[in-house]
C-alpha cells in the first residue's frame, strides 16, 4: 500500500477538531533520540543507517500504539508521497530527500509519526488538532518509554539525550503548535508579538517551520531550551504563552469587528471575490486567501458555512494534492489553473460574505 493510499482523505483529516481550534490548529510534541554504539546518520555508513533502521521498526512494531501503522524505506516512497507527507507536516522536507537507510513509520490516523535516519536515528512525534499539548506530550512519551524498553538510546548522566545538532541535547523535546492569527496581521501587531514570545524564551517559525514564510497568517511557536529543563516544565511554559497568544488574538479579532468592520469585511469579501473567480492563482496567494475566509467563517460573515471547508481547501490546493489528482506531470502554470479551478468548483457551494 502507498502512503497516499494510507493517509486519511483531506476531508477526513480536515473535519478533526480540537479545543480551541478557531486560533489553534495543532499541537505537536517531537522528541530526538539516537541509538548508543552506532553514529549519527550524517556520519554512518548505509550499512549503519540500515541496521538503525532495522532496529527501531523491530522496537516499534513490538508497541501497541503503532499496530497496523504505515511502515516504509523512504526510498521505496515515491517523490509526490514524501511531499505529500510534507504539506501534511507529517515529516520535514529534509527528511523527504532521504533514501537508502532511511525510513518512516506512520499511524494511520496521523496522530503518531517516527522518521528514522533524518538529522538523528529517531525523531518521533505526536500530532493532534486543537490545543492539546499536554496530550501530546503524554503520547509521545508512552512510545518512547516502550522503545527505550527495546533500543538503548545515547545518554549523557550530566548532558541528557546526545544528539546532532547541540540545540537539541538534553531533553531533545520540541513543543509547538501551529497557531492562525489574521487578527493579530490586520492590526500590526504580529511583529510586536513575535518580539514578546521571543523574550520568553520561545521561536516563532513559519508555515513550514524553520527558514519558512508565515503562509496564510499560521505560525509556529515552539520551545527553545532543551537543556536544563524538565519536559513537563517546557510543556507547561509553552501552554501559558498559547493561552496569551490565543487571549490576544481574540481580543485582536474583536477590536477590529468593534472599531474597523469594513475593513474586516472588506478584507474577507476581497479574498472570496478571488477565490471564487480566479482562473489562475499560486499556492501563496490562495493560503493568504484562504486565511482570510477561515477568518470570515469564524466571524460569522457566512452564516450557516462550516470552517471544515477551508482547512480542506488548505490542504488540496497545496503541489502535491493537486498532482494527485493529474494523471501527468504538472508544471508549476498548469497546477496555478487547476487550483483556481478547483477553488471556483468547491466555492460555488458558499455565497458570499455577509457584513455582520
Amino acid at each position: 500500500m502507498s502512503v497516499h493510499e494510507f493517509l486519511a482523505s483531506p476531508a477526513e483529516a480536515s473535519r478533526r477538531r480540537g479545543p480551541q481550534d478557531r486560533i489553534v490548529m495543532s499541537s505537536r510534541v517531537r522528541l530526538a533520540r539516537n541509538l548508543r554504539g552506532f553514529a549519527f546518520p550524517g556520519w554512518a555508513k548505509k550499512s549503519d543507517r540500515q541496521r538503525v533502521l532495522q532496529a527501531i521498526n523491530d522496537a516499534a512494531l513490538a508497541l501497541p500504539q503503532l499496530q497496523g501503522a504505515f511502515m516504509g524505506a523512504m526510498e521505496s516512497i515515491s517523490t509526490q508521497d514524501k511531499q505529500l507527507l510534507v504539506e501534511r507536516h507529517l515529516i520535514s522536507r529534509e527528511h523527504a530527500a532521504r533514501k537508502e537507510g532511511s525510513g518512516l513509520i506512520l499511524r494511520q490516523d496521523e496522530s503518531l509519526c517516527l522518521m528514522v535516519n533524518e538529522e538523528d536515528h529517531l525523531r518521533m512525534q505526536s500530532l493532534l488538532p486543537g490545543l492539546q499539548i499536554r496530550a501530546a506530550w503524554e503520547a509521545i512519551d508512552a512510545v518512547d518509554t516502550g522503545l527505550e524498553g527495546r533500543v538503548e538510546f545515547a545518554f549523557s548522566p550530566v548532558l541528557g539525550y546526545l544528539t546532532s545538532c547541540p540545540t537539541n541535547v538534553g531533553t531533545a523535546i520540541r513543543v509547538s503548535a501551529m497557531l492562525h492569527l489574521p487578527g493579530l496581521v490586520l492590526a500590526d501587531q504580529i511583529q510586536p508579538t513575535i518580539e514578546a514570545v521571543s523574550k520568553l524564551g520561545m521561536a516563532v517559525r513559519g508555515f513550514y517551520g524553520e527558514g519558512t514564510d508565515a503562509l496564510g497568517n499560521v505560525f509556529q511557536v515552539s520551545n527553545q531550551r532543551t537543556l536544563g529543563e524538565s519536559e513537563p516544565r517546557i510543556v507547561e511554559r509553552l501552554e501559558k504563552v498559547l493561552h496569551q497568544l490565543i487571549e490576544n488574538e481574540e481580543n485582536a479579532r474583536a477590536l477590529l469587528l468593534e472599531q474597523k468592520p469594513k475593513v474586516i469585511f472588506n478584507h474577507v469579501g476581497r479574498a472570496y471575490g478571488t477565490l471564487a473567480n480566479a482562473h489562475i492563482i499560486s499556492s501563496k496567494e490562495t493560503m493568504n486567501l484562504l486565511s482570510l475566509l477561515r477568518l470570515g467563517v469564524e466571524l460569522g460573515l457566512f452564516p450557516g458555512a462550516d470552517v471544515a471547508l477551508i482547512n480542506e481547501l488548505f490542504i488540496v490546493t497545496q503541489p502535491a494534492h493537486l498532482q494527485q489528482t493529474s494523471e501527468h506531470k504538472l508544471s508549476a502554470d498548469e497546477r496555478d489553473v487547476l487550483r483556481a479551478s478547483l477553488l471556483r468548483e468547491r466555492l460555488r457551494a458558499l455565497p458570499p460574505p455577509k457584513a455582520a
